[in-house]
């Protein structure tokens, strides 16, 4: 009987000591399953931007659904834009104005703060927070209805490209759209600044307006609008893509939204930041 003992007792310290060396080694599995995910997502990122880029040249012919994609780029996006960017330079105002005008006495520089902080980064990127939760969910989850629905396979059938068709129409839009929506949030921003400034603040419309024109730059404009082409074109390719990749019917369709959405937010953030390291830091030196 003791022998007994002893041998469940190994068995059942084996089959524990397994169970534990499993519950380790899902744990690296589930984390090498992560990185091939973004890997391969941005692996078909890359080729449908080369293939997009590649079929421009027939941006003309599909003009019509161009100008299509620019209305429900564009247009519908307003009001949301025009919101936010007013009331992010009214805060940035606010605050700015707070800290020099109301404790240090100079208010020479609060246009300049503003204008450039607008024009640089808050524009841009609130622009393209905004397109992101308005165009490229849309972007995905339409894409992705016509993926489950078997749509996509019936115009690879009829020997149409899907990308040519679908893909190229809404990253011309977006590369016209985008810019145009930061160049109109930049001047809504501005333009909340100096009505805070004025009304809150203490301060007025002339040196508000004369300090945020003597400190920006054509760079700070080009900059800004610089990086808008690379927002749109990341919120294209992305939600796009996730919109082609939908499997599994309706609730592939929302995770692919989800995850066009999010995937969006992060890359915005980061390439915010290489690109204000790799061309605008360089001009600046």
């Amino acid at each position: 009987m003791a022998a007994w003992r002893n041998f469940a007792k190994i068995w059942f310290m084996g089959r524990r000591g397994v169970r534990r060396l499993r519950r380790g080694t899902e744990f690296f599995s589930e984390t090498g399953d992560f990185f091939i995910d973004w890997a391969d997502t941005a692996g078909r990122g890359l080729v449908l931007l080369v293939q997009s880029i590649a079929a421009m040249r027939h941006a003309w012919s599909k003009r019509e659904e161009v100008v299509r994609q620019i209305f429900l780029c564009g247009v519908i996006s307003l009001p949301v834009v025009t919101i936010t960017a007013f009331f992010a330079g009214a805060v940035l105002s606010a605050q700015a104005g707070n800290e020099l005008v109301l404790k240090l006495g100079n208010s020479d520089i609060l246009g300049a703060l503003v204008g450039a902080s607008i024009c640089r980064e808050m524009g841009p990127v609130f622009n393209a927070v905004v397109v992101t939760g308005l165009v490229g969910g849309g972007m995905a989850s339409v894409l992705g209805t016509m993926k489950v629905s078997e749509e996509i396979d019936a115009l690879e059938v009829m020997s149409i490209d899907p990308v040519r068709y679908l893909v190229m129409p809404r990253l011309a839009a977006m590369l016209v759209a985008v810019p145009l929506l930061t160049i109109f949030a930049d001047w809504v921003g501005i333009l909340g600044g100096a009505v805070v400034a004025k009304y809150q603040v203490g301060s007025t419309f002339h040196t508000f307006f004369t300090s945020a024109a003597d400190a920006l730059e054509l760079k700070d404009v080009a900059f800004g609008i610089l990086k808008s082409v690379a927002f749109g074109t990341i919120i294209t390719i992305v939600s796009c893509d996730q919109g082609l990749s939908t499997s599994g019917g309706a609730e592939g369709v929302g995770r692919a939204t989800m995850r066009s959405v999010v995937y969006n937010f992060l890359l915005i953030l980061i390439f915010n930041y290489l690109l204000f390291s790799l061309v605008y830091r360089p001009l600046m030196q």
